[in-house]
């Protein structure tokens, strides 16, 4: 981006000469940022995830990534077409609140199906996931898993910029005069006659 605002000739400031560029060459910028964006967000997901499955009763806590996680216990919750034992999980780091979390384990009424609705904490450095697993028997104690993903919000702001990059560049009007002058062309080439071409015989 430097060179080629650098490169142009020197009259007006580095803005000027940055808005003088074509559409369709910030658009190849962006998308080429946006695929960066994204790669960044996959390696670290993949490199620094962590995560944990553990037994937690009431007032017990959990230690992953830095963040301290409270389980203060499973409460009872009745949705519209399903039963749930909602948890409550406290999630601090540095001794400061930083999200109340309430994952649920869901009964559906009619299908008899059970589901796990995991509660999510989003952030643009990280994303931390809490879900119940099952209840232990004879005790208030449940399996809670802990996910921490580092960046993984990347992934999907590096899509949305390629996605924004190639808007701008299909909106370049370099593009649509070239399509216009297209247009002219075919509406005045000679039109090729619709008849058999006969040979004459002596």
């Amino acid at each position: 981006l430097l060179d080629r605002v650098r490169g142009r000739n020197e009259r007006g400031s580095l803005l000027s000469r940055a808005r003088a560029l074509p559409g369709g060459w910030w658009g190849m910028w962006l998308a080429h940022l946006g695929m960066a964006v994204s790669i960044v967000g996959i390696t670290l997901v993949k490199g620094f995830e962590q995560n944990a499955d553990m037994k937690m009763a009431p007032g017990q806590t959990a230690h992953l990534a830095g963040y301290t996680f409270r389980f203060d216990g499973a409460f009872e919750h009745n949705g519209p077409n399903y039963d749930a034992a909602r948890g409550r999980i406290v999630v601090t780091r540095d001794g400061q609140q930083v999200a109340l979390m309430e994952p649920e384990k869901r009964m559906y009424r009619v299908s008899k199906m059970p589901m796990t609705e995991a509660a999510i904490e989003s952030g643009l450095t990280r994303d931390i996931y809490v879900s119940m697993g099952e209840p232990l028997p004879d005790s208030d104690a449940w399996i809670v898993r802990i996910f921490y993903k580092p960046f993984v919000n990347w992934i999907w702001l590096g899509a949305l910029i390629m996605a924004v990059g190639g808007a701008i560049a299909a909106a370049d009007r370099r593009y649509r005069k070239l399509a216009q002058r297209d247009g002219r062309l075919a509406e005045t080439a000679p039109k090729a006659s619709a008849g058999p071409v006969r040979e004459a015989h002596a």
